[in-house]
């Protein structure tokens, strides 16, 4: 095993090496556990969030009234409260390829009533011999460092993306052809290229069936506005933020989760958007510490290699499930900083990256002031609050728990 600094691993987000090699995009969160008050379910025979269904645009989208599922309007902390833990679990691409995975998270946040951000890889609804439409920045036409789907992959995406949001998740972007290298790499592009990059990826939502030729009778359309609905995403690799925020800040989104990894403290707000980044856990066995992203475990423990022996599984599937309960734990009983959690449907290394999110998941469920949220539903709690509370939130370092308790710490009217 190669020990890979946690400084030298934080920039890395989908690893193209092995992402692109399975046909996965790169990086991806959840309400449930301790948010007991949840409302407004599908009736049975709507279209969608309990409406019929109101096309919009060519029909690959519909208008379908509030989403189902979410939890009640949050509410400022009252003084001396214990802040909730929150927990974002996030799945990069989304798209599916027929190995099951995404039904398997579906399915186990139904059981545990979580919510998750699926950040949606544009291309991944745009068919193959349709790809000179993308044009993307600094690149040939319909170029891309992921695979296209086939049809038949683009059919179930759409699927389970509907039974996503009707479930309460969240669909963000992943963008679309994740380039991480070479002279047309993100990290390069510019305000307005983001800006193309953006557009496009919601016209492949938008416009699918145009592209597709499928009808409704075929496939359903998505139960969902674009526009409305997306909010943030997270960029290939973690990289090129800096040129990405004035241009979300201009469509006012409300978050972006690609920073090149972070602490696990409070966040705050970057360019008037709020910097949600992935953070460095504890990794057991070592002394560094580990992005909370399964690749990111991957290349620390298997140098890259999405096949590695065999033999090695079993402990690799400890330790990745150990680290992702550690870098909750840390937080849980301290600082109640939130814990975000990023993922691809993989089967890397045997599918032990995959067991290991289901295994962490189901050991935080459940526990007392724990929500398993979306990133959106966050920053729903986030904007609700006192500012000055989320102030002194900002105040606890990684690990560090309040003075005096909590009752003491954030005892006042108004945070200190």
């Amino acid at each position: 095993m190669r020990d890979i600094s946690r400084r030298g691993m934080l920039g890395i987000g989908a690893g193209a090496t092995a992402a692109a090699a399975m046909g996965i995009a790169g990086c991806g969160t959840a309400v449930g556990g301790g948010s007991p008050h949840v409302s407004d379910s599908a009736k049975p025979g709507d279209k969608g969030g309990g409406r019929p269904a109101r096309p919009l645009g060519d029909g690959s989208t519909s208008f379908t009234g509030k989403q189902p599922k979410q939890p009640e309007k949050p509410v400022p902390l009252q003084p001396g409260e214990t802040p909730p833990q929150f927990v974002v679990f996030s799945w990069d691409g989304a798209g599916d390829v027929g190995n099951g995975l995404f039904e398997r998270f579906l399915k186990l946040s139904e059981e545990h009533d979580a919510r998750m951000t699926f950040f949606l890889s544009g291309l991944y609804l745009l068919p193959e011999s349709k790809k000179r439409t993308y044009r993307p920045p600094n690149n040939p036409p319909g170029a891309s460092d992921i695979g296209y789907l086939t049809d038949g992959h683009i059919k179930s995406t759409l699927k389970n993306l509907r039974r996503a949001w009707l479930d309460g998740h969240e669909i963000g972007t992943h963008f679309n052809g994740h380039f991480c290298g070479g002279t047309g790499t993100v990290e390069n592009w510019t305000p307005a290229q983001w800006r193309s990059e953006i557009d496009q990826a919601k016209a492949f939502v938008k416009e699918w069936r145009t592209n597709t030729g499928w009808s409704e009778q075929e496939v359903p359309s998505l139960p969902f506005d674009y526009e409305k609905e997306l909010v943030g995403g997270r960029t290939p690799c973690l990289k090129g933020q800096d040129n990405l925020l004035p241009t979300a800040r201009e469509l006012g989104w409300r978050y972006d989760a690609s920073s090149p990894g972070g602490t696990q403290v409070w966040p705050d707000k970057k360019e008037g958007v709020w910097d949600l980044p992935l953070q460095a856990m504890p990794f057991p066995g070592h002394t560094f510490e580990v992005l909370s992203m399964d690749y990111n475990i991957l290349a620390n423990q298997s140098v890259n290699s999405t096949q590695a022996p065999p033999a090695n599984y079993p402990a690799w599937r400890k330790q990745a499930t150990d680290s992702y309960i550690a870098g909750f734990t840390r937080t849980y009983e301290t600082n109640r900083a939130p814990f975000f959690i990023g993922n691809h449907f993989e089967e890397w290394n045997g599918g032990i990256y995959m067991d290991a999110v289901e295994n962490a998941l189901k050991h935080i469920a459940g526990k007392k002031d724990v929500r398993l949220v979306s990133f959106r539903q966050f920053v729903d709690w986030l904007d609700a609050q006192d500012k000055a509370v989320l102030e002194k939130l900002r105040t606890l370092g990684v690990g560090e728990e309040p003075t005096g308790g909590w009752k003491a710490f954030l005892g006042q009217d108004k945070a200190a």
